[in-house]
């Protein structure tokens, strides 16, 4: 399979959306390791939109206008001068003897005036031909030379190779500027930045007097050509522009050719140009990156392998930046492609494994859950998202009161059957109401609803289940009776919060478990019970989600270790009467109206003969009673002093 892999990826090298990949790779890279300013005295004469707006003047310019232009530089004693011009056809015969005088008295004081030539393609009915656009001959005879201006751009118009050769514009100025012959390996170019990098003035600037300081020019490599990106007079001419590799991180997108020829310029005379390497150097990487991924792959957790193709990838990306800046072009995405793919063909080869690993959530979710639910599950696996979120639930926590002192009158065997039957009886009560059996903790269950499968009433749900669980303890407790056994009665704790679901324990050993401050808040209200004499504890959270015919009674405030706000805690009770009374009592308790407060204490105790909530807050009333006005007080009591 990673042979196949690797097969589809170097089929898909020879496509067009491949390559202008690459190309955007490449100019990324050249953005990332733009070198900067040229160490060489290399000056730009832009023919540019502040030079048409400063001269008046239409294009093409008069060439007695360059004759000037060229006359300023030989007074400056510049060394050599290129024009990225093409003057292939004559005009009126006084400009072309200017500039033709201007250029034999340049090229008698300094060198030869370069002068652009071009080629360009005509369409025959059996072969294309090219022809060779040279400069006036005049020109040549007052000492110009012609040089070669044409570059070859990619499909996307950006300037990458180089093409060096004696007879190019670039090789004929960097040889007047002591350069040697073209070196021909270099295969591309490094761009020093984006436009404007080398040294650039406007055409009018060396054109018009006491612009520029007299001997600006002296010793300089000049370079005079076009750059105007928006300026009418070029509207009906080929606008010597290509697509600019800086435009790959928000650069500007056009590029002049004249800054393109000073870039060749910079990199035969400094020796800058890239070299591609050798194909060997690049299957090799991906020989040794797929070798070693597929070796270290077969032992690694499937997020271990994703890691370490993905670090693979990256340190295929970080060594071609390496070798681009040092002038080596490696081409990252063939590598790189490689890998993921490789990767690809190690997770489809790993779909057996998980497979398995379905089969074994369905089966583990099956102690958990009811059935529809697994079946849901294994439906719509989204549902279920491994690995831990964050959800709203209801928990619950069981406790069998009495259980220690039944469990010493009872043999090991007995007391396993005994809790067998509790979990037996207790599990499906939970699973009809859609709720998921965490764990069983000793003689305690811990369940929740609400997860794994969302549910808009997982309070009411979970607040029935306790109902039902109630009253199947009943006659759980009446068996044991009948065999002679201790009573043992059933503690419930439910509370309302958000937690994290999900599978927690490592690749051996893992459950699904909910973990939170919420899931403390529930056990704490199961042991509460005690101090309160209730069985079914719940906290205001819970008792807010549920619906009015289910009938809670209030009964006290109490702040839970670790927490500063109180909380409210009810149990259900069926008797309206007692429910106003409770209701009533702590309202006034709240308000500090001792009377009214004892008043519906008084009328609770006679209802509910010795309840221990009643109790407890009536001797809570009448500390508070003594209590000076003014003494600081607190109306909820803490879970912990219960």
């Amino acid at each position: 399979m990673a042979l196949l892999a690797l097969a589809l990826v170097w089929a898909a090298s020879f496509t067009r959306v491949w390559h202008a990949l690459e190309f955007k790779s490449f100019d990324l890279l050249a953005t990332v390791t733009a070198p900067g300013p040229s160490p060489l005295p290399i000056v730009v004469l832009a023919i540019d939109e502040p030079t048409f707006q400063q001269l008046g003047q239409a294009w093409p310019f008069p060439r007695s206008m360059h004759a000037q232009l060229l006359e300023r530089l030989r007074a400056d004693g510049a060394a050599a001068v290129g024009f990225d011009v093409l003057f292939s056809e004559a005009s009126r015969e006084e400009e072309d003897a200017a500039f033709a005088e201007a250029i034999a008295r340049f090229t008698r004081q300094a060198a030869p005036v370069v002068l652009a030539s071009a080629r360009e393609r005509a369409d025959n009915a059996n072969a294309d031909l090219w022809v060779q656009v040279l400069p006036l001959a005049r020109f040549a005879q007052a000492g110009a030379i012609a040089g070669e201006s044409m570059v070859q751009p990619d499909d996307d118009f950006v300037v990458r190779r180089a093409h060096h050769h004696a007879g190019s514009f670039a090789a004929r100025m960097a040889a007047l500027a002591g350069g040697g012959a073209p070196d021909g390996t270099q295969e591309y170019i490094v761009y020093r930045g984006p436009r404007g990098t080398f040294d650039t003035r406007s055409y009018y600037q060396a054109l018009l007097p006491g612009l520029l300081p007299p001997g600006f020019f002296k010793g300089k490599t000049v370079l005079v050509g076009r750059s105007a990106l928006s300026a009418v007079e070029l509207s009906h001419a080929q606008a010597d522009l290509f697509n600019s590799p800086f435009a790959a991180l928000g650069g500007e997108r056009l590029f002049p050719g004249v800054e393109l020829q000073a870039t060749l310029i910079d990199n035969q005379l400094t020796g800058a140009g890239l070299r591609g390497v050798p194909e060997g150097w690049s299957l090799a990487l991906v020989g040794a990156a797929c070798a070693l991924l597929l070796a270290a792959g077969r032992r690694l957790h499937p997020g271990a392998a994703a890691a370490l193709a993905a670090a693979l990838a990256a340190g295929v990306a970080l060594l071609s930046w390496a070798l681009f800046a040092r002038g080596l072009w490696l081409a990252p995405l063939f590598p790189m492609a490689a890998v993921l793919a490789v990767y690809g063909a190690m997770a489809l080869a790993a779909y057996a494994a998980t497979r398995r690993h379905a089969r074994l959530t369905r089966a583990m979710f099956a102690q958990y859950v009811p059935p529809t639910v697994v079946e849901r599950l294994v439906a719509q696996p989204h549902l279920l998202r491994l690995g831990g979120e964050a959800r709203e639930v209801t928990l619950m926590f069981t406790d069998l009161e009495g259980f220690t002192t039944l469990s010493e009158l009872l043999s090991a065997e007995q007391t396993v059957e005994l809790l067998t039957l509790y979990f037996n009886t207790m599990t499906p009560l939970i699973h009809a109401t859609g709720g998921t059996v965490d764990k069983f903790i000793g003689d305690a269950v811990m369940a929740f609803w609400g997860a794994p499968l969302d549910d808009a009433h997982h309070a009411e749900h979970a607040v029935r289940a306790a109902l039902a669980m109630r009253q199947a303890m009943e006659g759980l407790a009446g068996r044991l009776r009948e065999r002679g056994l201790p009573p043992v009665h059933m503690r419930i704790g439910l509370h309302t919060g958000r937690v994290v679901v999900g599978n927690v324990g490592s690749e051996q050993r893992f459950s699904y478990t909910a973990i939170g401050d919420a899931v403390n808040l529930a056990a704490r209200l199961e042991g509460a019970n005690k101090a309160f004499g209730t069985h079914i504890l719940m906290s205001g959270s819970t008792a807010e989600r549920l619906p009015p015919e289910l009938g809670l009674r209030a009964l006290d405030d109490v702040i839970v270790k670790g927490r500063s706000e109180p909380v409210r805690v009810f149990t259900p009770c069926d008797d309206a009467r007692v429910r106003a009374l409770s209701r009533d009592a702590l309202q006034h308790f709240h308000a500090r109206q001792w009377a009214e407060a004892g008043a519906s204490l008084d009328a609770l105790c006679a209802l509910l003969p010795g309840d221990p909530a009643a109790t407890r807050l009536a001797e809570r009333l009448e500390q508070a009673r003594r209590l000076p006005a003014t003494a600081a007080w607190q109306p909820a009591v803490a879970l912990d002093k219960l």
